[in-house]
């Protein structure tokens, strides 16, 4: 018994929302597990798997080093881990050729930030349960413009583009907008610098310039390439009369409100 606990190895796979993958394990040397090489970080510490009885969330919490498994803080403080799915494995790695013990699967939850390095929490699947099943009533549209709801086609309503000035929330492209406020309520995403891989909510547009709901993680430089998709402020007249789309429309506008509750004749 004693040869086969010290020859388990932990083995976890985190995916970022950009497409990076990072696999890691706690053994002192690398191993390679279903093709994918897991690089040694013994610096960092997992905590027991706490699994839920019945539909309770599993939890678990990872601590480690700054710079460990390429876990750096501007990383961290960006979100780029935010909501990356992490596949944690057991492997004897005496014996290559044994499968691999799966122990859970979730995303990374809360991160926090100290002076010996981070911790990040992790969620298990059953943590999507925890969200509402049925929609609330709302005047305003509950979709996302082009998603499967929507369905307003999108191919002509993302533009490449590059910065020409930032200013804190306000960003100038080399390009401007189609119509006015076109990129309002939009996302634009960072194909470049020190933000690549990021996005941020473009809370309103005019001409070339764009405001921000909140400034950039890092300064942006100028000729730094940018995705910037059009969005919509979720209104029945906007979705007549720019889109055309008032059949697809996922709001209530002229539902009465709770104020109707305060109404009395004469009132």
């Amino acid at each position: 018994m004693s040869d086969q606990l010290v020859t388990q190895a932990l083995c976890w796979r985190v995916e970022r929302r950009d497409g990076v993958l990072l696999a890691l394990t706690d053994h002192d040397r690398d191993l390679t597990v279903d093709g994918v090489t897991h690089r040694a970080a013994p610096g960092m510490l997992p905590s027991a798997i706490a699994r839920g009885e019945g539909l309770d969330a599993d939890t678990m919490a990872v601590s480690g080093a700054l710079g460990v498994g390429a876990f750096r803080r501007d990383d961290l403080l960006a979100g780029r881990w935010d909501g990356a799915r992490v596949v944690i494995v057991a492997v004897d790695w005496s014996d290559p050729a044994a499968p691999a013990v799966p122990l859970g699967e979730g995303r990374i939850g809360e991160v926090e930030l100290t002076e010996q390095g981070f911790t990040a929490e992790l969620r298990g699947v059953q943590a999507q349960l925890e969200r509402p099943v049925s929609e609330v009533t709302s005047p305003a549209c509950r979709a996302t413009l082009g998603d499967a709801r929507c369905r307003v086609a999108m191919a002509g309503r993302r533009r490449f583009a590059r910065i020409v000035a930032d200013a804190d929330a306000a960003v100038t492209l080399d390009a401007v907008e189609p119509v006015d406020n076109a990129y309002g309520e939009g996302v634009l995403r960072w194909f470049g610098g020190a933000n690549a891989g990021l996005t941020s909510a473009i809370e309103r547009s005019a001409g070339a310039v764009l405001t921000l709901r909140a400034a950039p993680v890092f300064a942006a430089t100028p000729g730094v390439l940018v995705e910037v998709v059009e969005g919509c402020d979720r209104r029945l007249a906007t979705c007549a009369a720019r889109f055309g789309n008032v059949a697809n429309f996922r709001g209530e506008p002229h539902l009465p409100g709770v104020d109707l509750l305060t109404r009395y004749p004469g009132g």
